[in-house]
């Protein structure tokens, strides 16, 4: 039901007063000078709420952008503790732009404009943001959004729908050569860390991120049939690694002189229950096998080209590295080319070898 009532101002105009009332909802009022707006507000009114968006309107006026990004830090990144520190760092760049917005007010234009600015802006290293990492201060952004639209019904619709990324670039793809890998493998051995050596054979053989091969624990390895479980990984899900060649071998060596005060395969020298720090001797290493532009991350890199060249298909290559998707290992296609020339060849000797 729906009416409108006039009064008279004091200065001696007509103000008219339109009430909607809907069974199950709140009563909604607002007040014009002309009855023709009146009559338009409670048409537009009944039918936003009977299609679902007028409340989400009205709390789109109530809320900041801050009061989104307090409240999303305070409920949604504690079930994601892996993210959270970053991600905690990403919506508070956003809030320092946009907080005094309210959402009714965050339009797509708003978010380009400030996207425009991540993307020319520093870091705190004093180099410019990558595509990829305006990427994910946007996916941050948009998940945000996602949530006050679907769970909170602060939003009608998030605005960074309408805002495209930015362009990534194909991925870095540094591997090391025949001359350099044998250098660096030299460097490690020299190393005064004789745990840099393994580990260095390990991440090369497996594919494994530092994280994941310096977290590894005992009752997670199997070395009878040759494989370890990681329970923690990037994108959340377990993985199985086969273990073979020389990387076996010194994982069962080191088996054999494993601490007892920790579970960890490679712990800390002064702290049993945290891992190994590498990155000095690594360092150290790369500088005395004078290779330059590598870092710990690009061993990853090289057991993907390795398995490219070697025939593997990237469907193979996304399930040994843990991807969910080929996308991230398509730079390593141009790897597999005469694999993939070969695989061409031999389908045509079979359907046209007769002809």
């Amino acid at each position: 039901m729906a009416r409108i009532k006039t009064r008279t101002a004091t200065d001696g105009t007509f103000r008219y007063t339109a009430e909607v009332r809907l069974k199950g909802y709140p009563a909604q009022t607002a007040t014009f000078k002309r009855k023709t707006d009146a009559n338009k507000w409670i048409q537009d009114t009944e039918s936003a709420i009977r299609e679902g968006r007028h409340f989400k309107t009205v709390e789109a006026k109530k809320h900041t952008f801050a009061d989104l990004v307090d409240r999303y830090i305070k409920d949604v990144l504690p079930t994601k503790p892996k993210q959270a520190v970053r991600q905690k760092m990403q919506l508070e760049w956003w809030s320092e732009k946009m907080g005094v917005y309210l959402l009714s007010d965050v339009t797509p234009a708003l978010i380009v404009q400030y996207r425009n600015e991540l993307s020319t802006g520093m870091t705190y290293r004093g180099t410019q943001r990558s595509p990829a990492t305006v990427v994910r201060y946007m996916a941050a952004l948009s998940h945000a959004f996602s949530i006050a639209v679907n769970e909170w019904e602060w939003l009608e619709d998030s605005p960074t729908r309408k805002v495209k990324n930015p362009t990534e670039s194909d991925g870095r793809v540094r591997f090391l050569d025949d001359d350099e890998r044998a250098k660096l493998l030299a460097a490690c051995k020299e190393s005064s860390n004789p745990l840099l050596y393994p580990c260095v054979i390990l991440a090369l053989s497996t594919g494994m991120r530092q994280g994941e091969l310096m977290g590894l624990k005992w009752p997670d390895v199997n070395l009878k049939d040759n494989y370890l479980i990681l329970h923690k990984t990037k994108n959340g899900t377990r993985r199985r690694v086969p273990l073979a060649g020389h990387g076996l071998e010194l994982l069962r060596e080191h088996a054999k002189v494993r601490r007892l005060d920790t579970q960890l395969l490679f712990p800390g020298k002064v702290h049993a229950d945290k891992p190994m720090l590498l990155r000095g001797a690594f360092t150290e290493a790369l500088k005395a096998a004078e290779i330059t532009d590598f870092h710990w991350h690009d061993l990853r890199h090289c057991t993907a080209s390795y398995l490219a060249m070697n025939g593997a298909s990237l469907a193979e290559i996304a399930e040994i590295l843990g991807h969910k998707t080929l996308q991230m290992v398509k730079r390593y296609a141009h790897l597999s080319d005469g694999h993939v020339s070969s695989v061409i060849e031999s389908m045509n000797a079979k359907i046209f070898g007769g002809v």
